[in-house]
């Protein structure tokens, strides 16, 4: 079996960030969102990774590499444009042959794994298997429709009066009957070739379409509030590890990692939180849920419940909590009264608050 990851999005609703850095690049608890991807699909034993981008300069081969890290070969497959999910199936083609395979949006964050689902296809290979997961809101998704045997009836993406709370999660298994089916749709109303539409005609040939209730944590990280909610569930995972230098005056909480070349002084760090190689805080509080970067600085100032890339400066800010900064930013304290800051910030910006 292969996988395919959809990674190629423009992540619109994570600009500025998603200016300069592809979205599943994007950290959280310091580690690119695609990488999370990656172990799950490790896990299963998948023999070839596929890795669908957007543009043919995209930072992610240089992130992500050949595969070796997770000892399975990847291929990078160009997208010429953002044709939907069942268009990214098809410009992949090629690489995916005649093998059975896991589709996965690289944006999405299952820590659980997906072993249950990919145990569940492997028992019965039905021509398509879908994860899916109870939602307050599906008409933001394709939502699943089942029968009183909760046999699987229909699918509608993005309805605008849903019959179901079923949503489609981004975790889909297929055989090689998909390409048939994609071959035989056309382009929805907002010309994209749906997926929803491909595994439709699988249930109206008569083939065998199956449903799995995914019961642990999932979240699509495609907003501000999304990456913050999947960075505190990632670090409240954390066990407590100081590898970088911590000065006497400084106090550490439980669940803080430290990593190498980090510098604390002064300052106190509340788990869970985690500290990238080379940054340096002094005479500041770092609050729970936050992950600082790579080569950071902070001083005189208190963050929490935050993601701040790397390189990122922070001084004399006496408050800064929600945040996510993007690389280089440099976010100063001016003269002003006692205030909290939440911002959203992309790369190489440049700001004055009160301190």
């Amino acid at each position: 079996m292969k996988a395919l990851v959809l990674s190629g999005g423009s992540g619109t609703r994570l600009r500025p960030l998603s200016y300069s850095l592809p979205k599943q690049l994007l950290p959280i608890a310091n580690r690119p969102i695609l990488e999370y991807a990656l172990d799950a699909i490790q896990r299963l034993g998948v023999t070839e990774i596929g890795i669908v981008i957007g543009t043919p300069d995209s930072e992610i081969p240089a992130s992500i590499g050949d595969g070796s890290r997770w000892d399975t070969p990847i291929t990078y497959i160009h997208q010429d444009r953002p044709g939907g999910l069942a268009h990214a199936v098809r410009t992949a083609q090629p690489f995916l042959g005649s093998d059975d395979f896991v589709m996965y949006l690289g944006d999405n964050v299952m820590p659980s794994g997906l072993e249950q689902i990919a145990t569940e296809f492997g028992r019965w290979r039905p021509s398509a298997q879908l994860a899916a997961h109870k939602v307050p809101d599906p008409g933001n998704f394709g939502v699943v429709e089942l029968d009183e045997k909760r046999r699987v009836v229909r699918l509608v993406e993005k309805p605008s009066d849903p019959r179901s709370d079923l949503a489609l999660i981004g975790v889909y298994f297929f055989t090689p009957a998909i390409h048939e089916a994609i071959a035989s749709i056309r382009p929805s109303a907002r010309g994209e070739l749906e997926i929803t539409d491909a595994v439709q005609w699988l249930l109206e040939q008569g083939r065998t379409v199956r449903v799995v209730e995914y019961d642990g944590y999932w979240k699509d990280a495609g907003q501000p509030d999304d990456l913050l909610e999947c960075n505190r569930r990632l670090l409240s995972d954390l066990s407590s590890d100081i590898a970088g230098t911590v000065d006497a005056a400084s106090r550490i909480g439980p669940q803080v990692v430290i990593e190498a070349g980090a510098r604390i002084e002064r300052s106190r760090v509340e788990g869970p939180a985690i500290i990238g190689t080379g940054t340096v805080i002094e005479d500041s509080h770092i609050g729970p849920y936050t992950a600082i970067g790579r080569d950071c600085v902070l001083r005189r100032s208190r963050v929490a419940d935050s993601i701040l890339l790397d390189r990122v400066s922070v001084v004399q800010v006496s408050a800064l909590y929600g945040s996510l900064i993007g690389r280089r930013a440099s976010i100063v304290g001016g003269t002003g009264a006692e205030a909290g800051h939440r911002l959203l910030v992309g790369d190489d910006a440049a700001i004055e608050v009160a301190a």
